[in-house]
């Protein structure tokens, strides 16, 4: 199932006790749409930059209360001295902090860095950047699959890790960008207000935005 120079680990509800993905972990997740409120986590990708991908698969049977069971990675999330790398940190930091009632920390997103240093084109998606700043083919085949599976196919596996396995190394290509053309500290308070922007928009104010001027 798996290239020799990438390893997939799947894991059942939870991260292992014993597992140390180091200070920056690559992060990203699959529902079974894009509403938080009706569409369940069923995913969460995490990779430490090495080659390795650790899939966490959610199901109904980890519900407990009005939450998902599963304290190692909500530990993991909260943690500050802990950096979570992601693309479109949004979205994830969203279903994140609704799943499991938890407010993340320490959040990168690589396509804000994006929009910030990459304005000659209005092209930001993962699969794009890994193409121009990396070589990397990435296939979506399975991007609109069904993610809430009981069992998840090799495929799906495959596009799941592919979705984290290249983050640190896009990540160090625009945050080089974002230095050399003086918007990293820009690019920092931006994810500093992720979580709080997650928030909103769980609370509707993804289309009534208050920052936007009204007569």
């Amino acid at each position: 199932m798996n290239s020799p120079r990438n390893v997939i680990h799947l894991h059942d509800g939870d991260l292992p006790d014993d597992l140390d993905l180091g200070s920056i972990v690559a992060v990203d997740t699959e529902t079974m749409g894009l509403n938080p409120h009706r569409d369940r986590l069923c995913l969460i990708q995490l990779s430490a930059g090495d080659g390795q991908a650790h899939l966490v698969q959610i199901k109904p049977r980890h519900l407990e209360g009005r939450g998902f069971d599963c304290p190692n990675l909500k530990k993991f999330f909260e943690n500050p001295a802990t950096t979570k790398l992601m693309h479109f940190a949004r979205f994830d930091v969203a279903v994140i902090q609704y799943s499991f009632g938890i407010t993340v920390s320490s959040v990168i997103c690589t396509k804000i860095a994006a929009r910030l240093v990459y304005t000659f084109t209005d092209r930001h998606g993962l699969a794009y950047l890994c193409r121009e700043l990396l070589g990397v083919e990435m296939s979506k085949q399975q991007q609109s699959s069904d993610w809430g599976a009981p069992t998840l196919t090799e495929d799906q596996q495959r596009y799941a890790a592919s979705d984290v396995l290249y983050l640190h190394a896009l990540w160090a290509k625009l945050e080089a960008m974002l230095i050399r053309e003086g918007r990293r500290d820009l690019a920092q308070s931006c994810y500093d207000f992720l979580p709080a922007r997650a928030k909103l928009d769980l609370l509707g104010y993804d289309v009534s935005d208050i920052f936007a001027h009204r007569a």
